[in-house]
């Protein structure tokens, strides 16, 4: 059943906009090294081990697109993605918060992460991850008001939602609106997934297609 605030039509454009040959074009360590801003981004933000890189093989049905890893920190670049017929590239961003890695190589990423949050121009949305079975952490909230800072629009999304009860589920899901609803940047409709049984992977690609559509992006 499809939730009452999306259309089947919704649904089938989010279909088609990430059921295609999307493929990896390259990671960046600096931001020297980014791909000429010729095509709007899309980007996928959140703590270490959220989830960002599962959540984005489900998005496209690519078990291989985006590396995943039980060890916090494993990506530590921005890597970049796109399909035939999109003119958008996808980026997987390297988790921030706690990492199995030296402290250098940590704040190095951290910088990565904030320099291209603050100066990217063609930055059309940043999605946040977060862990439904904790919500927003201090970390977590530190983004926030640098993406604030930055005027970069930014929507929640709650990842691992088969992780916690329904109940429990709810009260997270709505502490995380009603938390992000006094930020200025940010979109209050905040999609719950689970990379694991695909709960919420349709219905987050349909605002996805929506938002992406509403700035120009669609397939070809």
């Amino acid at each position: 059943m499809l939730p009452a605030e999306l259309s089947a039509d919704q649904i089938a454009a989010g279909e088609a906009l990430f059921r295609r040959s999307w493929q990896f074009v390259k990671s960046v360590p600096s931001l020297q090294f980014l791909p000429s801003p010729d095509r709007p981004e899309i980007a996928f933000a959140g703590r270490s081990n959220v989830g960002k890189s599962s959540l984005l093989n489900a998005l496209v049905a690519h078990g291989g697109l985006a590396r995943t890893s039980n060890t916090p920190g494993r990506t530590q670049e921005l890597n970049f993605f796109e399909a035939p017929g999109v003119t958008l590239y996808l980026v997987d961003m390297p988790g921030y918060g706690f990492a199995k890695a030296p402290k250098a190589k940590v704040e190095a990423w951290t910088d990565l992460v904030n320099d291209y949050l603050r100066g990217r121009p063609n930055l059309l949305r940043v999605f946040l991850l977060v862990d439904a079975r904790h919500g927003l952490k201090a970390i977590d909230r530190a983004v926030l008001e640098l993406m604030d800072e930055a005027a970069v629009s930014y929507q929640g999304v709650l990842t691992k939602a088969d992780k916690i009860k329904p109940g429990e589920l709810a009260d997270v899901l709505a502490a995380t609106r009603s938390e992000l609803e006094g930020h200025a940047a940010a979109h209050t409709i905040v999609p719950t997934t689970s990379a694991q049984t695909g709960a919420g992977i349709a219905e987050l690609r349909a605002h996805i297609a929506e938002f992406c559509a509403a700035h120009g992006v669609g397939p070809t």
